[in-house]
Formats: C-alpha cells, structure tokens, sequence
C-alpha cells in the first residue's frame, strides 16, 4: 500500500509540507486555526488543490488571524464567495467564521485554542471527534483526525520507517504521551 511518506518527498508541494509540517506539533493560535481550515476546506477534494491553494488562503483569510477572521462580516463572506485564490464554497467558509468566534471564546474559557487541545488530551480518535462535532462547524471524523495527525495529537502522520517519524517523534507530540487510537464514528 502507498502511504503519503512514500510520494511527498521530493514532490514541489507534497514534500515540503510532508517534511516539516505534517505531524509536527503546533501550539500557535493562527498555525492551528490554519491546519483546521485547511481540512475543512480539503473535504471531497484533493490534498494537493488545498496546498496549491494555501497561498490565497492566507492573504483571503488575513494569515489565519483569528481575531480579523470572527470579525468577518457579510461583505467579506461575498467577497470570498467570488475568491478565486481559495476553494470557493459557502459552507466551508461560513464555518471558517464560525469557528473563529469559537477559538477567541477558548481564550477565556480555556486560554486559548492550544490550550483547549492540551485539556482534552488525552482522548481517543471517536471521544475528539464527538468533542468536535460538539465544538466546532464543518468537522466529520477525516476533518478531525487529519487536524489532529497533522498537529501532533493523533499518531499516523508518518509511517515508523519514515525519516520524518523521528524527527516529529523527538518533538515530543501529544501522541507520544497519551493514548489516542479508536476511530470516529460516522
């Protein structure tokens, strides 16, 4: 079976992110809202369109600023709506709003979106999927555990045999320190 280790290295958009993002993990505010947005707006496409994209996705969403993104209003929504530069679909970039707002309540409620992540751990695959649903817009099971693998919550970004693996792994990611295996439920 080929896995996403055996075809990113070296490819122009795969690499890079395979190399120094994937599963790495992150605790900076706009870096996570970034990473949730991009899984929600890679939803029935592919991983490729969404990294081709990744530019005009941060000039459309002011560099993932939580803050500029909750104040979004109905202008910036049409202006997106016709946004070339990113995925243009209504649903996706209502919950991108959305769940802005969310991450700056997470600031009073919990310290902030890295620390929300931090209290749940350790959960599994279903019990993050549930507290997501439950949490945020746009977030089915493969949003959630591909946010959660990419940002060092879940294990499975890289295969053990992968260079990368022990790079990510001495990073010391919350997978490392918890268990976090079941999957979600539809």
């Amino acid at each position: 079976m080929t896995t996403y280790c055996d075809v990113a290295p070296g490819h122009p958009f795969h690499g890079p992110y395979h190399d120094k993002e994937y599963g790495f993990p992150v605790e900076k505010e706009s870096e996570l809202f970034e990473r949730l947005t991009l899984e929600i707006f890679q939803a029935g496409l592919s991983w490729l369109i969404v990294l081709k994209k990744r530019p005009g996705f941060k000039i459309a969403f002011e560099n993932f600023d939580v803050d500029q993104v909750a104040a979004f209003d109905a202008h910036d929504f049409d202006r997106l709506k016709e946004d070339a530069l990113i995925i243009r679909n209504r649903l996706k970039i209502e919950a991108t709003i959305h769940n802005a707002k969310v991450i700056q309540e997470m600031r009073l409620s919990h310290g902030g979106f890295a620390n929300w992540l931090a209290q749940q751990h350790p959960l599994n695959k279903a019990e993050w999927c549930k507290l997501f649903k439950k949490t945020f817009k746009f977030t089915g099971g493969e949003i959630v555990g591909e946010f959660l693998m990419s940002t060092g919550y879940l294990k499975g970004a890289h295969q053990e045999k992968c260079p990368i693996f022990q790079k990510v792994e001495a990073k010391n990611p919350a997978w490392s320190q918890g268990p976090t295996k079941k999957s979600c439920a539809a």
